[in-house]
């Protein structure tokens, strides 16, 4: 089962967890994959740490020290950078699961990074752009995303 996606103060999980299985439906329930590379803008949240050690969307385990992401709508192997737009802080993350499954939210980040940009326990969601770097393609190849010339 991955990690379910909803912010570390949510009283409540925001969704249903998703089996390893799910890995084969390309996004989640009633969303289409986003190959295009565009940025997005939305508010994101964090996982849980209850969740650290479970399966995500792409088999590994999630990981709170690492840069890893979940997102509806952007393939999974995505690289992307994700910017705090209350603080101006920036990480650079690989889009690994599904989620998050709140309305509004475009993407869940492992602790470590929502701290790096500026997240905290306190507020549990914070507006972002996504821009993507490198966005995996259904025919194998990698398409450069907006972000690609500067993914710092």
């Amino acid at each position: 089962m991955c990690a379910a996606c909803f912010a570390a103060d949510a009283p409540q999980p925001a969704g249903k967890p998703q089996s390893a299985a799910s890995a084969a439906h390309p996004a989640a329930k009633g969303h289409q994959l986003d190959h295009s590379g565009r940025r997005q803008v939305g508010k994101a949240s964090y996982y849980a740490r209850k969740f650290a050690g479970r399966k995500m969307a792409d088999g590994q385990p999630m990981n709170p020290r690492e840069d890893n992401a979940a997102s509806k709508t952007l393939p999974l192997g995505t690289k992307a950078k994700v910017t705090n737009l209350d603080t101006g802080q920036s990480a650079v993350v690989t889009i690994q699961d599904r989620g998050p499954y709140v309305d509004g939210r475009i993407v869940d980040l492992s602790p470590a990074t929502a701290e790096k940009i500026g997240i905290t326990k306190k507020d549990g969601i914070a507006p972002v752009e996504v821009a993507p770097i490198a966005v995996p393609q259904p025919d194998g190849s990698i398409k450069p995303g907006v972000a690609a010339a500067d993914p710092s």
